[in-house]
């Protein structure tokens, strides 16, 4: 008995775990592009690796900026709407995850969708996001929409998303 409950574990999380990070052909440039809902792991692949840690590796966020985010006691958590196929999304989510990284926030408040060019997320719907242009990272302080970063920082990411954070 035991062993089929565990068989049926193991099933159960190989089945969700092929629902994120799913590759298809983006029939604009032929290259891979992720759909769906995903997550960090994503970007080992080598489609998504030369940009995402190379933008990761140098990017620097503002120290004075990152210890003020860190003093912000709030429950907040991010989604995330991108597309590989993206230059601004190249740029900005990886400098957004060495934010994330930085003031040590939890990824699991972090939900990564990536979006084909007509801005549809396949099994991930994004419909309700109102969502024009990618990236678009969504702040959310119990549930409740608080703010987001649209495309490019008018500032920075951090100087950015520290007024989302405080403007409560």
């Amino acid at each position: 008995m035991n062993k089929i409950l565990l068989i049926i574990i193991l099933l159960a999380s190989t089945i969700t775990a092929q629902e994120k990070n799913k590759i298809f052909v983006d029939s604009k440039s032929g290259q891979a592009m992720l759909v769906g809902l995903c997550d960090r792991e994503a970007f080992v692949d080598t489609n998504f690796a030369w940009w995402f840690n190379s933008g990761y590796k140098f990017y620097h966020p503002d120290v004075d900026v990152v210890s003020k985010i860190k003093e912000v006691n709030l429950d907040y958590s991010i989604t995330i709407v991108m597309g590989t196929w993206c230059s601004d999304s190249r740029r900005e989510v990886p400098r957004f995850y060495k934010l994330l990284d930085e003031v040590s926030f939890s990824e699991e408040k972090v939900t990564l969708i990536n979006v084909d060019r007509k801005k549809d997320g396949i099994d991930a719907d994004v419909s309700n996001l109102n969502i024009e242009l990618v990236p678009t990272f969504i702040v959310y302080s119990n549930g409740e929409e608080i703010g987001r970063i649209i495309e490019t920082p008018e500032e920075s990411l951090e100087k950015d998303f520290l007024k989302i954070i405080t403007k409560i």
